[in-house]
């Protein structure tokens, strides 16, 4: 059996632990090797273990973490997106904000192999702009949840949460020509999109509609061939590893260079990586591992 890290957040009905477990991830995220601009830049060498939309799949999460083996060796990585909200509600209200509590604590225990990047959810849950997954406004229902869990100090461990948030890489690359980003900006968005936002930080403008960076590259969809080799000629990529739009196989190969994984639902897919030695996007679901094959 593949053994696993703990990834227990502290106990989350303690508002003063929730608080500190975030900001000590946000430090971590900042102070994470590689880190450079909106960007985690990786050598080419080690494993890097892609994944999907999560959506408030805890299980997923535990047999992801089982898989990534980040205590085997500190050139095995993972990346994690759209960890918040599911359809799963409790008495009405969405707790998803567990899951970036347990995600917050595999950053904090493992800060230079764990890179969890910003998705669209996680963004509208930073600026309060709507969004669902079939069971109401998420972002509201989360913000229930805080209130109901913490009382006045519901606020409180919503910003801290925000703070996590927006810590969080738009991308992850590799040296080697790996790109893992939630998704990238629709082709009608290209000329108003920043070609150079990977290589700063984020400012407040990026993170909101129409014409922020970060909005533009998280919420796009449909991209064509020509705007992929654009984007790949500008980033040095040969391989893009993306999530946001459904994949009822879990993974598919779309063009030349992207890859779409989805590892919320029954027939979910991460794609381990050997960084010395990439696939071809259409040799890349050859690769692919079911969650559902994981104990």
């Amino acid at each position: 059996m593949l053994a696993v890290m703990d990834v227990s957040p502290p106990d989350l009905r303690d508002a003063d632990a929730v608080i500190e477990l975030f900001d000590a991830a946000v430090t971590a995220q900042e102070t994470c090797s590689g880190r450079s601009g909106s960007a985690v830049r990786l050598p080419a060498r080690g494993r890097l273990l892609a994944t999907g939309d999560l959506h408030d799949n805890p299980l997923h999460l535990e047999k992801i973490v089982r898989l990534a083996r980040l205590d085997a060796d500190d050139d095995h990585h993972v990346v994690l997106h759209e960890m918040i909200h599911g359809e799963r509600l409790i008495n009405g209200m969405d707790f998803s904000y567990r899951m970036l509590a347990r995600v917050a604590s595999l950053v904090v225990a493992a800060p230079h192999q764990t890179h969890p990047m910003l998705a669209n959810h996680e963004l509208s849950q930073l600026t309060g702009a709507g969004v669902s997954k079939g069971a109401g406004n998420s972002v509201q229902l989360v913000n229930e949840a805080l209130d109901f869990a913490y009382g006045d100090r519901g606020v409180e461990v919503a910003d801290a949460l925000g703070r996590f948030i927006t810590a969080m890489p738009l991308a992850v690359m590799t040296e080697g020509g790996v790109l893992c980003a939630h998704s990238l900006p629709a082709p009608a968005a290209m000329d108003r999109f920043d070609l150079d936002v990977l290589d700063r930080p984020l400012v407040e403008d990026d993170l909101h509609a129409p014409d922020g960076a970060a909005y533009l590259m998280t919420w796009g969809r449909h991209q064509t061939e020509e705007q992929i080799e654009t984007l790949a000629r500008r980033w040095n990529v040969s391989l893009f590893c993306l999530g946001h739009q459904h994949v009822e196989t879990g993974i598919e190969a779309r063009g030349r260079r992207v890859v779409i994984l989805n590892s919320d639902h029954e027939h979910a897919m991460v794609l381990p990586l050997d960084l010395a030695e990439l696939p071809a996007a259409a040799e890349a679901p050859l690769f692919a591992v079911p969650l559902a094959s994981v104990s």
